[in-house]
């Protein structure tokens, strides 16, 4: 990462820049409704290194519990740490609202997702079978929890 990282809340004039790394990053991207939407109840985020927006993440506040509902970083920026550097934004912001505890789902075929989430310390505690849309039918997720530090 030669250049410094930095974040900022998503606006709505942000949404043409999150949809091109959303489609480009999965095969079932968030559309531009879910994000306007999300816009006016969740905590939206991008990311940038220097000038370039690497990517953006969306966390949902219920009491004193976040749900992480989307993190993505476009696919040419993946594999050097960034995922985790959002990851560890969003959480700090999560604090910040008063969550104690942070759930979210993951498919269970992301092996590069789980380990990430892993790796900051969110444990496996079930399964939702069939909830994401696949090609050719329907696949699992993985839900996973972490306790989120002071």
């Amino acid at each position: 990462m030669s250049d410094a990282l930095s974040f900022r809340k998503m606006t709505a004039e942000d949404i043409e820049q999150v949809l091109k790394v959303e489609y480009a990053a999965y095969s079932h991207p968030w559309t531009r409704g879910i994000f306007l939407d999300g816009l006016q109840s969740y905590d939206c985020w991008l990311m940038f290194e220097g000038s370039q927006q690497v990517g953006h993440g969306v966390i949902q506040l219920i009491l004193d519990e976040a749900h992480l509902l989307n993190i993505t970083v476009k696919p040419e920026s993946q594999g050097r740490g960034l995922g985790l550097r959002l990851l560890e934004h969003l959480m700090r912001r999560a604090g910040e609202l008063g969550a104690g505890e942070c759930f979210l789902e993951v498919r269970a075929s992301n092996s590069s997702a789980y380990r990430l989430y892993e790796r900051y310390g969110f444990n496996e505690i079930g399964r939702r079978r069939d909830y994401y849309p696949a090609v050719g039918g329907r696949e699992d997720a993985l839900v996973m929890a972490c306790t989120l530090l002071d």
